[in-house]
């Protein structure tokens, strides 16, 4: 059976950009294969379910191909099954729409657009009643 890195699988499946993003995410504890926290150099292999924790929701992965070395989009398919649960993607809409009530510390003024969609946001909106006897 083939087997592969997770650093290298998480990068050769374009779940992150670089190897060395793919390390510090094992390190930092935010990646698990079949519910146990993993390190870098741990094995990988067709069947294993690989959940990455991506701020504010948990990505699941069904590892379908071992590979190290990356492939193009199209081929994904055939390397991982996403088996993310919806719940997780309707927290991730959640965050978009109001990702900038609670703003992480750090980040800056918010910009030009960000004060817009908080005016908006913030805005009452009125209804007009409309007599239908006049």
């Amino acid at each position: 059976m083939v087997e592969a890195r997770i650093d290298k699988w998480l990068w050769a499946a374009r779940i992150f950009k670089t190897r060395t993003i793919a390390a510090e995410a094992c390190k930092k504890g935010r990646v698990s294969v079949n519910g146990a926290q993993v390190k870098p150099a741990r094995m990988v292999k067709s069947g294993d379910v690989i959940n990455v924790k991506k701020s504010p929701i948990t990505y699941s992965f069904k590892v379908l191909q071992a590979i190290e070395k990356r492939v193009g989009a199209k081929l994904l398919p055939e390397i991982m099954e996403n088996v993310t649960t919806p719940e997780q993607y309707e927290l991730l809409e959640m965050s978009k729409i109001s990702g900038f009530i609670d703003r992480a510390r750090g980040t800056g003024r918010p910009t030009k657009k960000d004060r817009r969609d908080l005016d908006d946001f913030f805005a009452p909106e009125y209804i007009d009643d409309f007599d239908d006897d006049e």
